[in-house]
C-alpha cells in the first residue's frame, strides 16, 4: 500500500485524470445496470399480470364459463385461470365504492357480469386467445394488454440495445484513454524499468507496482461511484415507493436463483457493488497491463 501511494504522490496529475475517467465510467456503468436490471424486472412483472379479461353476458350458464375454461386449460397456453363470479364482482364493486352509497344502491349482483382473468404463459399468445374467446358464444366483451406488453418489449429492447452500444463505446474509450495516460506515467520511470531489466527483473516483478495501483484505482472509484448511487436510491426511495405502490416485488430469474431488484434491498445492492468492483479492477489493470507492455518488449 505505501509502494502505490508513493507511486500516486510521483505523478499526483496523471494519478488524478485516471481515477476520474475510471470514477466517471463506474458511476454511468453501475446506473445503466441498475436501470436495465429494474426494466427487466418491471417487465417480467407486466408478463404475469392477468394478460386476458372475458366477460360473459348475463345468459351465459356457469357450466358454459367452466367448459371453456377447461378448454382454455388444456390448449397448453394458459399459466393459470381466475372466475369471478357475479356475487364475487359485487364484493370487488363494493369495496371499490364504499365510500359512494348512492352508487351501491344502484347496482346489484345479478347486473353485474361473470368474467375469468387468464394468465398466459407467453405475451404472445395473447392475439390467439383474444380471437379464441371472441368466437364463443356467450362472451361479451374481451379485454387483454397486448398492446401495454408489446410497448414494454419494445422499450426495454430499445434500451437494452442503446445500453450495450453506450457501454461498449465507453468501455473503449476508457481503455484508449487509461492506456495514454498510463503510458505517460510509465515513460517516466522508463530509465528505472530499464534499471530493473539490466538487474534481471522478470516481466511480473516490473509489472506489479502499476497493476498494483491500478487495482486500487479500480477499487476506490468503484467504491466512491457506488456509495453516490447509493446514498440517491435511499434519497428517492419514498418516490420509488409511492410510483410504485401496489407492485409487491420485482424480480429477475436467474438460472438458480431469482434476484429480487425492488423493493430495494442488501443482496441486490452487494450484487451491484461486486459487480462493479470487479468491473473498475478488470478495465483499470487492463488498461494498465497494455500500457506498460510495449515498455517491457
Amino acid at each position: 500500500m505505501n509502494e502505490v501511494i508513493k507511486s500516486i504522490k510521483r505523478t499526483p496529475y496523471q494519478s488524478l485524470a485516471i481515477f476520474l475517467i475510471l470514477f466517471f465510467t463506474l458511476f454511468l456503468s453501475t446506473i445503466i445496470f441498475i436501470a436495465l436490471t429494474f426494466f427487466n424486472s418491471f417487465l417480467g412483472y407486466v408478463e404475469t399480470r392477468p394478460q386476458v379479461t372475458v366477460y360473459f353476458q348475463n345468459k351465459t350458464s356457469s357450466s358454459q364459463i367452466f367448459k371453456l375454461r377447461d378448454d382454455l386449460t388444456s390448449s397448453g397456453k394458459i399459466l393459470s385461470i381466475k372466475y369471478i363470479s357475479k356475487d364475487d364482482a359485487f364484493k370487488i364493486y363494493k369495496d371499490l365504492n364504499k365510500e359512494n352509497p348512492l352508487l351501491l344502491e344502484m347496482v346489484t349482483a345479478d347486473i353485474l357480469p361473470a368474467s375469468l382473468e387468464i394468465y398466459a404463459k407467453k405475451p404472445i399468445f395473447l392475439p390467439e386467445i383474444a380471437d379464441y374467446l371472441k368466437k364463443q358464444a356467450g362472451v361479451d366483451e374481451v379485454i387483454f394488454q397486448k398492446d401495454i406488453v408489446n410497448q414494454l418489449i419494445s422499450i426495454t429492447n430499445v434500451l437494452r440495445f442503446t445500453a450495450i452500444i453506450f457501454f461498449g463505446f465507453l468501455m473503449f474509450m476508457t481503455v484508449i484513454v487509461l492506456i495514454v495516460i498510463t503510458s505517460f506515467k510509465v515513460a517516466l520511470k522508463k530509465e528505472e524499468i530499464s534499471l530493473l531489466q539490466l538487474l534481471g527483473a522478470t516481466d511480473n516483478y516490473i509489472r506489479s507496482p502499476f497493476l498494483k495501483e491500478a487495482a486500487f484505482f479500480g477499487m476506490t472509484a468503484s467504491l466512491m461511484s457506488f456509495a453516490i448511487i447509493s446514498l440517491a436510491i435511499v434519497h428517492f426511495n419514498p418516490f420509488l415507493s409511492s410510483y410504485l405502490r401496489g407492485i409487491p416485488t420485482l424480480a429477475i430469474n436467474l438460472y438458480l436463483y431469482t434476484l429480487i431488484v425492488w423493493p430495494v434491498n442488501l443482496y441486490f445492492l452487494l450484487i451491484t457493488l461486486f459487480l462493479s468492483l470487479c468491473f473498475g479492477i478488470i478495465i483499470s489493470t487492463l488498461a494498465s497491463y497494455l500500457a506498460i507492455e510495449k515498455y517491457l518488449k
